[in-house]
């Protein structure tokens, strides 16, 4: 094994390149992964066009599925040559968040309180998985093998994406029979789409405007699709509930627009379940508000990480309760994944991820 990889870097907005840089040394803790399969996320190009700030030089990406190549000191239960997964975030599992049982909000220390998304490591604070090699730190915390049988493809949405969607399924708290809509339907939204599924909603609506997600929003779990092109979203929601509106609304875009629309469309005591990573700020009108006075909730989520998350994900993916294998709509190579971050930033040729493979 030479002592060089190949990796994604970011050098400056605007700028994500193909570039070499040592193998990781590991300590104690961590484990060194070889990368089989990663992709590009949304938050990737919001990263890549400087709407979210991480240092020059830093490797990008934060889906990892891979073979644990060398294991720290320190690390028990797992072996070399065994495929696993970890998350997006990866909580040391002793932090002061950890153990208020918010896994995700791991954060580094600072005179402010925690560092906002501290428990996001990969391509954020630490070199991510867009490489040929990443390490993985508190390894016992995070690596979850990959059930038998299982392709790279099948649990590429697991560290991410799948965690990301369900969580805002599951912070709005759904229950059985209820109303719900997902605005967008992205791949998080696609996923929040299968989550409410899941947690047992009566009614399943929709909203984008590219045919082919609203298709595979169906097949998730979507009841009713609106295409927010042909008809307004606000009207056409309060006109399928007859003016109750819904009992969740979740915002999975990251725009004023449709995060007021959520709010809209809202019943008296419902919950706005925001995954939406926003650029700028937001403003909430005094009216869909009702002055504060409508019970309303309002939540926000972090992609859940940690191994218990991720074996519990590839287990609806190993009983079959949900395939989002047909979420990977282009195949690249790593030596190519400028080209593949120029088709997923502009959104051309119906993409909806990108597996990628070193």
């Amino acid at each position: 094994m030479t002592d060089k990889m190949k990796a994604a870097i970011f050098i400056e907005p605007g700028r994500i390149t193909l570039g070499e840089k040592p193998i990781p040394d590991i300590g104690a803790n961590d484990a060194l992964l070889r990368i089989t399969t990663t992709t590009i996320c949304g938050t990737d190009v919001h990263i890549l066009k400087g709407e979210y700030p991480v240092e020059k030089g830093l490797t990008i990406g934060h889906e990892p599925v891979g073979v644990i190549e060398k294991l720290g000191s320190n690390v028990k239960g797992y072996e070399e040559g065994q495929r696993v997964i970890a998350g997006a975030i990866c909580p040391s599992g002793y932090s002061n968040a950890c153990l208020c049982g918010q896994h995700s909000q791991d954060g580094q220390s600072h005179p402010h309180g925690y560092k906002p998304m501290g428990g996001w490591r990969f391509g954020n604070t630490i070199d991510g998985t867009q490489a040929e090699y990443v390490l993985v730190p508190d390894a016992m915390a995070n690596l979850a093998p990959v059930p038998d049988g299982l392709s790279d493809e099948q649990v590429l949405m697991c560290p991410d994406i799948m965690s990301t969607g369900f969580a805002g399924a599951e912070r709005g708290n759904i229950q059985i029979g209820d109303i719900v809509v997902v605005f967008a339907q992205g791949p998080i939204g696609l996923c929040a789409t299968a989550g409410a599924r899941l947690r047992g909603a009566g009614l399943i609506i929709g909203v984008d405007t590219v045919p082919e997600r609203l298709d595979i929003a169906r097949n998730l779990g979507a009841d009713v699709v609106i295409d927010y092109k042909t008809a307004d979203p606000v009207d056409e929601i309060m006109k399928i509930t007859n003016g109750r509106g819904v009992d969740v609304a979740i915002e999975a875009l990251g725009t004023q627009q449709t995060f007021e629309s959520c709010l809209r469309v809202l019943r008296p005591g419902g919950t706005l379940s925001s995954l939406g990573v926003y650029s700028s700020d937001l403003t909430i009108p005094l009216g869909p508000f009702n002055a504060g006075l409508g019970d309303n909730a309002i939540v926000t989520s972090l992609c859940p990480g940690g191994k218990e998350r991720m074996r519990r994900l590839m287990k609806i993916i190993e009983t079959e309760r949900l395939d989002l294998g047909g979420l990977v709509s282009h195949r690249y190579g790593l030596d190519r994944i400028e080209e593949a971050y120029e088709l997923f930033a502009n959104q051309r040729d119906g993409v909806l991820k990108v597996a990628i493979t070193p």
